[in-house]
């Protein structure tokens, strides 16, 4: 069995496809990670091969700032960190506009590439992150075998006739816009579900008119089976396609042993028995150093607790921020970027951004966590994140140091047992099990 793993430009959907497709080469397929050439090296860490395949313009190879890509593209990326200061609505309306020009580029180059990737390799299935949108139409033109992956919150695929792309089914109880702003988002997003509907209806009529058109864009998935990297919870909305529902809970393979310099960091800041806190806002959302430095100056008042700081290219913006706080030096190291997965072994508690990725491996590592959600599904993972009774959630635009504090404070003194009881459940799926279970369906 041959799988191509399609994956866009973005290292938080890069790494946890190529777990996947670590999870089903051990399995006994022969699997090529498809992206643009700065993820060859991650294919070659999953023991995994490469081909080179672009399905969007954009990208962020692990520190958005610092990732090179045409000046278009730059200024959207600086117009969405601009607008997250502005609020929840905002953020996901300045997103919403940039949809069709980023979530759609190139259909027709897609297409073509991925015919001639198909010619070359002869894959017998292919498995495609949900938001490679026109990789989707392509395969779907094309009428290959492919499984959908679900990168992020299952409602990315939209569940049902009322529910958009864009617009979180549900809100933490911290962070709620106004009607008048979730009525001008739910506009937005509908606008965006038709013309992307009607993009979708004009590949397929140029390239493939023998084939079906889909009946909505966002909502094209593969027939057979979606595998979702998220966990069972009983209220999500049930899937609104026939095909085989896979969550993985996870999509993460073991956190690898810390190594050195970390395990000197982590020694060092864990001595004498203190706690120790992660804080990381993704690779986009480091960026929001004003954010970093109000959580880190909380947790460094209010708590015992030592801190690690994810800051991408605002190192020095926070490390400054805490010395002219007087934080002792001792309580703290802010890094560019930090192996989160193996720090999360030694954590007490994480502030995220609540992104999947950071979700899903704290739920893994069994450590509670606080969510400040920005943009995109955050704000559905943030309420579930409560919910669930795992943590808790923050609005980052209203945050003061004292309320940050208090609240990992809590995490870091209250009951876990929510927490282990989910680590138990989603520990028992994972990659290799969704490997095992793509491949008895792909046969």
């Amino acid at each position: 069995m041959h799988v191509v793993v399609i994956s866009p430009p973005f290292a938080s959907h890069a790494a946890p496809l190529a777990a996947l497709g670590a999870a089903l080469g051990a399995a006994g397929a022969r699997v090529d990670l498809a992206s643009t050439s700065a993820f060859a090296p991650l294919a070659a860490r999953a023991g995994i091969g490469f081909t080179e395949l672009a399905v969007t313009r954009n990208a962020n190879h692990g520190v958005a700032e610092r990732t090179r890509q045409d000046p278009a593209e730059a200024a959207r990326l600086r117009e969405f960190l601009a607008a997250t200061s502005r609020g929840a609505a905002e953020t996901l309306l300045t997103q919403a506009t940039h949809r069709r020009a980023d979530l759609l580029a190139e259909p027709d180059r897609v297409l073509a590439d991925v015919r001639a990737l198909h010619r070359r390799l002869q894959p017998d299935w292919y498995l495609v992150d949900q938001l490679a949108y026109p990789a989707t139409l392509a395969l779907h033109c094309l009428g290959l075998p492919y499984a959908t992956f679900c990168p992020g919150h299952p409602t990315y695929i939209p569940a049902g006739p009322d529910a958009y792309f864009g617009v979180p089914y549900a809100w933490p109880d911290t962070v709620r816009p106004t009607a008048e702003a979730l009525e001008r988002l739910t506009r937005a997003a509908a606008d965006n579900d038709r013309a992307f509907t009607a993009a979708f209806h004009r590949v397929v009529d140029r390239h493939a008119p023998h084939r079906p058109r889909p009946d909505r864009a966002f909502a094209l998935s593969s027939p057979r089976t979606v595998v979702y990297n998220y966990p069972e919870l009983p209220w999500l909305p049930a899937p609104s396609t026939g095909a085989a529902a896979l969550r993985c809970g996870h999509c993460t393979q073991p956190p690898p042993p810390l190594a050195a310099p970390w395990t000197g960091v982590a020694d060092r800041l864990t001595a004498g028995g203190r706690p120790l806190v992660l804080l990381a806002l993704g690779t986009f959302l480091s960026a929001r150093h004003d954010v970093l430095a109000t959580v880190a100056d909380g947790v460094l008042r209010r708590t015992s607790a030592a801190l690690v700081v994810a800051a991408g290219d605002r190192v020095d913006e926070v490390s400054s921020a805490l010395a002219a706080a007087g934080a002792a030096a001792d309580r703290f190291h802010v890094a560019d970027r930090i192996p989160q997965q193996a720090l999360l072994t030694r954590a007490s508690a994480m502030v995220h951004h609540a992104g999947n990725n950071s979700f899903t491996e704290c739920l893994a590592a069994g450590v509670p966590a606080l969510a400040l959600p920005f943009s995109s599904d955050q704000f559905a993972i943030a309420h579930d994140l409560e919910r669930a009774g795992l943590g808790l959630s923050l609005d980052p635009n209203a945050l003061t140091a004292d309320t940050a504090g208090r609240a990992v404070e809590h995490l870091l003194t209250g009951d876990r047992s929510a927490n282990e009881a989910v680590r138990a459940a989603v520990l028992r799926r994972g990659p290799d099990w969704a490997a095992e279970h793509l491949l008895r369906l792909m046969r």
